[in-house]
């Protein structure tokens, strides 16, 4: 299947910075990819060259096959969604939703049947005749969503759209939005810095870090097997492990943690015996036991710190003067010890060796 966009080795400078750095990126339609990164790692310039708002210094910009690199934004079959929802507030709701479908030239009575469309697909269709102060935050987004498919563009751009949001409604608008998504079959590209967002909504989430691709892959596959340092630390929590390796036969990497025996998953990497390597567990994989376990992997530490959050309690644990793990326990399950010595095992697929 073509792609609906397809970056080509892309980059984009100011000056002597570069913003982004040779990007090859494809698309496909129906798929919702998020661009998640920090400040400054180029996910925002990217959106914005395939919305036109910035001129790449090189490569191509393909949407649905056609060229449109040097198009300026009205001239390509894209509609963006902002974080401040830029609705017109002299306008109704309604006009809002018909201005796009005006400016293509869409007779009345057309215009009149996909504005009651889109408003029952956002469960707004009594609010047609309000004004966008009347509305609440979560309705004044929803309606700029809308606004945005309703001229069927082929790829939909979202940038930080829910950052305004306090954190419950955030939470209800990102299960919306992937819902909406999902019923109108639309392409969306969505940037965000919060990985809340990207693990809950995407198909797909493309890593980036200083203008280039770290990862792209499955919210699954980029939390339980990251690739690089900078994605096991960006993507959720996780212990970080300097080990040694002892031998990388197979699927499985055999490796020395000051003394330790450690059996992990390889990963993307393919570790030479002797070399140093960076290991990655996350909390939620160690289990914590009063007595040594049956476990591919286990060592023997201290509770130092126990901290509930409710759901779970975040223990840390010092392990013998090689530093500390990390562990999230169920605060319920009174078989877990929490304080003193403690075993703690985790398996070797719920390890995995870093790339750096």
């Amino acid at each position: 299947m073509e792609p609906i966009v397809r970056f080509e080795a892309v980059t984009k400078a100011y000056g002597k910075s570069v913003a982004v750095d040779a990007l090859d990126l494809d698309i496909a339609p129906g798929e919702f990819v998020t661009l998640l990164g920090p400040s400054g790692c180029g996910k925002s310039t990217t959106l914005r060259m395939l919305g036109g708002f910035e001129t790449p210094n090189s490569g191509r910009i393909l949407l649905a096959g056609r060229d449109v690199t040097r198009l300026p934004p009205n001239k390509r079959d894209v509609n963006i969604v902002f974080q401040d929802y830029a609705l017109f507030p002299h306008m109704t709701i309604a006009k809002n939703i018909a201005f796009g479908l005006e400016l293509k030239g869409l007779e009345s009575a057309a215009i009149h049947r996909r504005v009651g469309e889109l408003l029952d697909l956002v469960q707004l269709g009594d609010y047609a005749a309000r004004m966008p102060h009347e509305l609440s935050g979560g309705q004044r987004q929803r309606v700029a969503l809308i606004r945005a498919l309703a001229p069927d563009p082929q790829i939909l751009l979202l940038d930080e759209p829910l950052s305004a949001l306090d954190a419950k409604l955030r939470g209800q608008m990102q299960m919306e939005l992937k819902a909406i998504q999902q019923r109108t079959g639309k392409s969306f590209l969505f940037v965000t810095h919060d990985q809340e967002e990207a693990l809950t909504m995407s198909d797909r989430i493309v890593v980036m870090n200083a203008g280039r691709i770290e990862q792209m892959g499955t919210p699954e596959a980029l939390y339980g097997r990251p690739a690089s340092r900078f994605v096991a630390s960006f993507i959720g929590d996780t212990n970080l492990l300097d080990c040694s390796v002892v031998s990388a036969d197979g699927p499985r990497v055999a490796l020395d943690w000051q003394g330790v025996a450690i059996t992990a998953a390889r990963g993307e990497t393919s570790p030479a015996p002797g070399t140093r390597a960076r290991l990655a567990v996350r909390p939620e994989a160690i289990r914590l036991f009063p007595a040594e376990p049956d476990t591919a992997n286990r060592v023997r530490g201290r509770v130092s710190r126990r901290v509930f959050k409710g759901n779970h309690a975040l223990l840390s644990v010092e392990v013998d003067g090689r530093g500390q793990i990390e562990a999230l326990v169920d605060p319920l399950d009174l078989a877990v010890p929490t304080e003193g010595e403690v075993w703690l095992g985790w398996r070797a697929e719920n390890a995995v060796v870093l790339r750096d």
